[in-house]
C-alpha cells in the first residue's frame, strides 16, 4: 500500500513540474516570437515558480503521527481528539479532516 502512496505522489509531482515547464515554455514563445521586442527583460512574476497544492495527507501519515504523541504519555488526548472528529479510531475520521487534525495534534504535550 505504500507502494502506491508513493507512486501516486510521484506522478503528481511530474504533473505539477509538466504544467511548470508548459507555461515557461509558453512565455518564451511569447517574449520570442516578436522579433520587435527582443531586448525585454523576464518580468519576475514569470520566473516565480507557482505555489505546488500540498498532496492530501494519508491515513498512515497521520496514524504516525498519533502512534508518537500516544507513546510520548498523551493517548488519552489523541482519543479525545479521534471523539471530537466523531470517531472512535482513527480509520472512522474523514480524510478531509486528516489536515485539522494534524493542526490540533501539534499542540499536543506543548504545555507539559
Amino acid at each position: 500500500m505504500g507502494k502506491m502512496n508513493e507512486m501516486s505522489q510521484a506522478i503528481a509531482d511530474l504533473r505539477s513540474a509538466t504544467a511548470t515547464i508548459s507555461d515557461v515554455a509558453d512565455w518564451l514563445t511569447q517574449q520570442f516570437s516578436d522579433e520587435n521586442d527582443s531586448k525585454q527583460q523576464i518580468p519576475k512574476s514569470a520566473v516565480k515558480e507557482k505555489p505546488t497544492p500540498k498532496p492530501p495527507l494519508t491515513l498512515e501519515q497521520v496514524r504516525a503521527v498519533l502512534a508518537e504523541k500516544s507513546r510520548a504519555g498523551h493517548t488519552a488526548e489523541v482519543r479525545e481528539l479521534l471523539q471530537k472528529y466523531g470517531a472512535a479510531k482513527l480509520s472512522a475520521v474523514n480524510p478531509a479532516d486528516y489536515e485539522a487534525l494534524m493542526k490540533d495534534t501539534e499542540v499536543l504535550g506543548d504545555g507539559k
